[in-house]
């Protein structure tokens, strides 16, 4: 069976990536989430192994495979591949959230990332970015 294939950092997943993802899982589709293997740095401090951690406890149960990629330096096709490109536009309610909002909220101790954040991946976050 054919999937939705989304790429990404994710650092963090946060309820922006949910919305976009759910966009298709909403349709009945099974999903493949490729996390991008990139060394920690200051954008992006969580390890791969991290992400696919908190991915994987945000879609347990769910028909959804995450798996690790080699960094990509683009994404690219030619006509008639046979799949399609979609974009989705998120709505305000989760357009705005920033994931480097996320991460500087949680080291300086605000609470309020959590608003942003799936509630079955706050513990993970807490504890990768602490």
């Amino acid at each position: 069976m054919k999937r939705a294939l989304f790429i990404g950092r994710w650092q963090p997943f946060h309820n922006g990536h949910k919305w976009l993802i759910d966009q298709k899982l909403s349709q009945g589709q099974p999903i493949l989430i490729a996390v991008r293997d990139i060394p920690p740095d200051e954008k992006n401090p969580l390890t791969t192994g991290e992400t696919l951690n908190i991915l994987n406890a945000a879609y347990a149960g769910q028909d959804v495979q995450v798996i690790s990629i080699p960094d990509i330096e683009s994404v690219n096709y030619g006509r008639g591949v046979g799949y399609e490109i979609n974009e989705f536009v998120p709505p305000e309610d989760v357009g705005y959230i920033s994931a480097t909002d996320i991460r500087n909220q949680i080291r300086s101790g605000d609470e309020g990332w959590k608003s942003n954040v799936d509630d079955s991946v706050h513990d993970l976050v807490e504890k990768y970015l602490r």
